[in-house]
């Protein structure tokens, strides 16, 4: 019946000639299919491709992913959070007996959702749309400085090169081709500033792209203040780069880079739905021993014992007396769950309050443009206190007496554990660097929660904030107790499919793959 009506429409009939057999042509298509060229004139062939990358930094869906990916790794590595469930008879990644089919999420995440579609993008943009590239290489810079902070060496300039499928670059390597491809994105960027064609896509900043050039010289400055320990001159370089650039930094809460989904945070499921993490006791440590505001906008009060806050010690085995896990965790769900403030589906990646203790160290350092060390320690602290309605700022950032508590595990005593830290709050200007480094970076710790992958990054490379060992640490030897969890070695999938591609890996690591070798940018080294 198609091909008659084809044929039909092509004659004259009744002395008018209708159309052109070639245009009849498109009258017979399904008028529901959308082309090619009509994607193209608003972008949607590209537009596409930025929420799964958006939405996997930090997987939203299913929160089981986000789970493996992050949460029982450097979210309980950070000292911010940890299960009350000890999965596995309590042999799991928090007592450091590592299991891999969990890890490989780590990894495949980040590959399959965020590598992927960036150069997807960057094939269909690079050359005719360099601000819609731009925006991509500064996700993809967010997303995968995270990987290699967790592995170390990564495939990233090679991907998509099918000549050198799977070559490894290693973590120095890395970080430069970080550096390089915001120095694209921020060009880029400047070169059109107020082009808008990524305003339908954008999750972060509805299209603005001085805030996506802020965002680009936030994470420049992350980058630098994270190797400025085995690098120092390129360090000081890139750090002075970002702070030197025209639009500046993150200045305003509004500035912060945060992921706006329609998605529930998994973070909602995985503590209010499945009460599978709860509060670290490293965390109430911290906050308590502060008497800090914002306790209650992080946290929720105990159920089951007393106290404002009250979290589980990290790397619980499953413990005697306890016939299951599901014993075991019925004595710790009612321990301090996630105030409802944090778990929104706004996920947070990158906050403004961060930004000031980076400049903060920055200053320490001598670099030029970072202005009074003070100065943006004091405002760190005030901007975080701001951006969770927290009040009290000014008398807190004055205590010059109260230090991390000691922790009281109510169930279990043999949990017990003295505060490893005697530092205060208040700047001290007659302080050592090494002094106001830990108040610098303990007040970046909390100000960062609830994300785990900076803040596990950052307690590697200072030492700082001291944070409570595992009670359990099954690892066999491999892990020192006392120095903690360095690094997840190298994934099943990428040994199964890319064994000589691991193995030069491996040589670039120069350790062990094992969970107890530092990377590159964790010297082991005095911090100045």
């Amino acid at each position: 019946m198609k091909n008659i009506s084809k044929i039909l429409a092509c004659f004259v009939v009744l002395g008018i000639v209708t159309t052109s057999c070639s245009d009849i042509e498109q009258f017979n298509e399904n008028d529901r299919n959308i082309s090619q060229e009509q994607l193209e004139v608003d972008f949607q062939h590209v537009g596409s491709l930025y929420q799964p990358i958006f939405e996997s930094i930090y997987q939203y869906s299913p929160a089981w992913s986000y789970q493996l990916q992050q949460n029982l790794n450097a979210d309980v590595y950070s000292g911010y959070l940890t299960n009350p469930r000890p999965f596995v008879s309590g042999a799991n990644n928090t007592t450091y007996s590592l299991v891999s089919g969990w890890n490989n999420f780590i990894w495949s995440v980040p590959y399959d959702n965020v590598m992927d579609n960036a150069k997807q993008i960057s094939d269909l943009t690079e050359t005719e749309f360099p601000t819609l590239n731009a925006t991509a290489l500064i996700l993809k810079v967010a997303a995968m400085h995270r990987v290699s902070d967790v592995f170390g060496p990564i495939v990233y300039t090679s991907f998509g090169d099918l000549a050198n499928a799977g070559v490894y670059d290693s973590q120095q390597e890395a970080y430069n081709a970080f550096f390089a491809d915001l120095d694209t994105a921020v060009a880029s960027l400047m070169a059109d500033i107020d082009n808008v064609r990524f305003t339908a896509f954008d999750l972060s900043y509805s299209g603005n792209n001085t805030n996506w050039v802020k965002l680009a010289n936030s994470l420049r400055l992350r980058l630098a203040i994270r190797i400025s320990k085995v690098d120092p001159v390129k360090a000081k370089m890139e750090g002075e780069k970002a702070l030197s650039q025209s639009l500046g930094l993150m200045e305003t809460n509004a500035d912060g880079f945060f992921v706006n989904s329609s998605l529930d945070h998994p973070l909602a499921t995985i503590d209010n739905s499945w009460g599978d993490i709860r509060m670290n006791a490293s965390m109430e440590s911290i906050l308590v021993g502060y008497d800090d505001s914002r306790s209650g906008s992080y946290f929720d009060a105990p159920t089951s014992v007393a106290g404002d806050v009250k979290g589980v010690r990290g790397g619980l085995p499953l413990l005697p007396g306890y016939s299951d896990e599901l014993a075991q965790k019925a004595d710790y769900i009612g321990f301090s769950s996630i105030n409802d403030q944090i778990h929104t589906s706004r996920v947070q990646l990158m906050t403004t309050a961060e930004v000031y203790f980076l400049k903060a160290e920055a200053a320490l350092r001598n670099w030029a443009g970072a202005g009074s060390a003070q100065a943006n320690y004091e405002m760190g602290i005030m901007t975080s206190f701001e951006q969770h309605g927290a009040s009290g700022a000014a008398a807190y950032m004055a205590d010059n007496t109260s230090t991390p508590a000691d922790y009281v595990d109510p169930v279990n005593p043999s949990n017990n554990i003295t505060a490893l830290s005697n530092i205060t709050i208040a700047w001290d200007a007659g302080g050592t660097n090494e002094e106001n480094l830990e108040r610098i970076i303990t007040q970046k710790w909390i100000a960062m929660f609830p994300e785990g992958q900076e803040a596990w990054s950052e307690f590697r490379r200072t030492g700082y904030p001291k944070i409570f060992p595992v009670v359990s640490n099954q690892s066999g030897g491999v892990v020192d107790t006392d120095i903690q969890i360095r690094r997840i070695p190298f994934v099943d999938s990428e040994l199964s499919t890319n064994a000589a591609g691991v193995a030069n890996a491996v040589s670039l690591l120069g350790g062990a793959d094992n969970a107890g070798t530092r990377l590159w940018w964790d010297t082991g080294g005095p911090n100045f």
